[in-house]
This record gives C-alpha cells, sequence and structure tokens, in this order.
C-alpha cells in the first residue's frame, strides 16, 4: 500500500530534496508541497494524506500552530504529523508534542530515517528515532503525579515503560514474550486509560510522571 506524503517547509531546497529522497520508495508517495502553515492546514484538511512532515518555522503559522490544528484535542479525526526539527528549537518541539505530533525527525536525517519516519508514522507503531524522542521527553518538566482514569494492569505499566523508551512493537513484544497483536491491544487500552491518542503522548505522560528515568 501507497503511502501519502504531505510535505510543508518554506525553504524550496529542503522540500525538494525530501521529495527526491521520499519518492525513491517504492510504497511512498508526496501528494503535496505547502510553503507555509496556513496552506499545510488546507491542503491536509482537504487531500487528508497519511502523514504531513511539518517543519517548526515556517511563515504565517509555525509548526506547532499547524499540528495542533490537524492533530490537536479538538480535532475529530487527526491526522498524523511528524515534526521536522533542530535540537536548538526543542522549546517548540514539547509544544508540537503536546499539540499531537506522532514522532520528530531531525532536518538533516538521512535517506533511511526519513522512509523510517513516514512509514513508522503511518503504522502507528514506532517512536520515531528513538534517540531523539527520549532526549526531548527527557528534558520535560515533571507533573505531579497524574493517576490514569482507570488503573493500569502490571502487563500495561511494563509496556508504558517500553514505549517511553522508544521501543516499537516488535521490540515490545520480544521483550516481553508476547505477540504483535497483543502488544497492540495494550498500547490501545493504555491510550484509552490515559487518555492520549497516540504513543508519543504515552510517553510524554511516562517521562512527566516519572514513570522511567534518565538511568
Amino acid at each position: 500500500m501507497t503511502i501519502s506524503v504531505l510535505l510543508a517547509d518554506d525553504q524550496a531546497m529542503v522540500r525538494s530534496g525530501m521529495r527526491l529522497l521520499l519518492e525513491d520508495q517504492p510504497d511512498i508517495r508526496v501528494v503535496a508541497e505547502a510553503v507555509d502553515g496556513v496552506e499545510a492546514v488546507a491542503l491536509a484538511r482537504r487531500l487528508r494524506p497519511d502523514v504531513c512532515l511539518v517543519d517548526v518555522r515556517m511563515p504565517r503559522l509555525d509548526g506547532i500552530e499547524v499540528t495542533r490544528a490537524l492533530a490537536g484535542p479538538g480535532v475529530a479525526r487527526p491526522l498524523r504529523v511528524v515534526v521536522v526539527t533542530t535540537f536548538d528549537l526543542d522549546e517548540y518541539v514539547y509544544g508540537a508534542l503536546r499539540g499531537g505530533a506522532v514522532g520528530f525527525l531531525l532536518k538533516d536525517a538521512g535517506p533511511a530515517l526519513l522512509a523510517e519516519a513516514v512509514r513508522a508514522a503511518s503504522a502507528g507503531d514506532a517512536l520515531v528515532s528513538p534517540s531523539v524522542t527520549m532526549r526531548l521527553l527527557r528534558h520535560l518538566t515533571p507533573a505531579s503525579a497524574a493517576q490514569p482514569a482507570r488503573p493500569l494492569s502490571e502487563r500495561e505499566w511494563e509496556v508504558v515503560r517500553a514505549v517511553a523508551k522508544g521501543r516499537t512493537n516488535a521490540e515490545i513484544a520480544a521483550e516481553l514474550f508476547i505477540s504483535l497483536s497483543t502488544v497492540k491491544g495494550h498500547v490501545s487500552g493504555i491510550q484509552t486509560k490515559l487518555g492520549v491518542r497516540n504513543r508519543v503522548q504515552i510517553a510524554a505522560w511516562a517521562w512527566e510522571n516519572r514513570v522511567v528515568t534518565q538511568s
């Protein structure tokens, strides 16, 4: 199945380079490009691509506002947004994370990681680039202890900790000696109990509530 992608970046050379890299993959197709945040939101809502790659810094609407508009808490049919960032913009990424982003990608990511990011976001599986995600999540300010609406089982706590460490579903299945479908079921149940929409928000909840440590 072909994964449709929207590219949103105000730099033509960046968009062109990413398009070339993505369309070199047999299962990925770029369906539109946006030069600013307003155009990104309009195109995404009209075309509903499988994945939106959104730069943080854009004219008119920045990446955080675009993410909230396409994947925020009030969006009935959220799209999958991957935020393209650099480490010196961490404060923007935190806003995008809370706004519904499903992953993060460094602007200088190579072809393999770019394709991985798109496929992972489309599948709702991996936290894109675990090393990036963990570095960002570790800088979240710990929140006051917040309990899930419904208690998590012991197995669900294990899955939460694994997700927060950037493990994929396949890696969690191998570590816990359970099937892939069982892992997916646990992740879905955890999202419901925590009141979050995706794996990144599970990880953010875990880091904010000190379910995992920086060890």
